[in-house]
């Protein structure tokens, strides 16, 4: 099928025409908590009485339904005019796992854009006001495809102290100029961080600080518990309130 006659495409924007804010995750590396804080932002933003989806657009590695103890096998979405995603926790997720099963799917290229384009186009998001995406790190074909067919979308940039992570995200900011809403430093430490470094994300957007959280290992799968934590708290009062300020907007 021609990429350009894709008739999917046509459908993404009325699946969204009805959300009020979509808000992307993103990362430059793998590892630095951006499927936790995304996960955390959706269950908190519910907790607060907003209609949420939470889509996890790692197509060949999801695990958003791991952190909400959701087993793909007895969870599943509903097909009705497309595909209704289920309600885990107060939120509405949509993942790859519902048709993988947990199973590997090693896609590249055409198949992943696909395989996105499937899912955007298929999903209703049904009574959502506030669609946060987690998706994969790097700047691959997922995060390609959502600045292509959501063009309204805003970013939250996950990082670590770390330099490396650092410089990376300023890159990955750099390539959604405009779209970046906010910076989140996840497992801060000001004994690491080199001031001129974070000088750097600071004159691209707000910077918010996350401190690292051991309880946070053995909350994975209870959302309950994951809600409860000190992290949990340093999300909502950051990254929850920035995003209810654009919903008032």
């Amino acid at each position: 099928m021609s990429y350009l006659a894709d008739p999917r495409l046509d459908a993404i924007p009325k699946r969204l025409e009805d959300v009020k804010v979509v808000v992307a995750f993103v990362s430059s590396k793998g590892g630095v908590g951006k499927t936790l804080v995304s996960t955390l932002t959706s269950l908190l933003l519910s907790r607060r009485g907003v209609g949420v989806g939470l889509l996890d657009l790692d197509v060949t590695n999801p695990t958003v339904h791991t952190l909400l103890g959701v087993d793909p096998e007895k969870v599943r979405p509903l097909e009705e005019m497309g595909v209704v995603p289920p309600e885990v926790f107060g939120v509405r997720l949509m993942s790859p796992v519902f048709f993988t099963m947990g199973k590997p799917s090693p896609l590249r290229g055409e198949s992943v854009s696909s395989a996105i384009r499937e899912m955007l186009s298929i999903t209703r998001w049904t009574g959502v006001d506030a669609l946060i995406i987690d998706t994969p790190p790097g700047m691959g074909d997922e995060l390609l495809e959502v600045l292509t067919y959501i063009r309204r979308f805003r970013a939250i940039v996950v990082t670590t102290p770390s330099i490396l992570a650092i410089e990376s995200a300023a890159r990955i900011a750099d390539v959604l100029g405009h779209r970046v809403e906010a910076v989140v430093l996840n497992m801060f430490s000001s004994r690491v961080v080199q001031l001129s470094r974070l000088a750097v994300l600071k004159s691209l957007a707000p910077v918010y600080t996350l401190s690292y959280d051991s309880e946070v290992e053995e909350s994975i799968g209870c959302p309950e518990k994951l809600t409860s934590i000190r992290l949990s708290r340093e999300v909502d009062e950051q990254i929850v309130n920035h995003i209810a300020k654009l919903m008032a907007v």
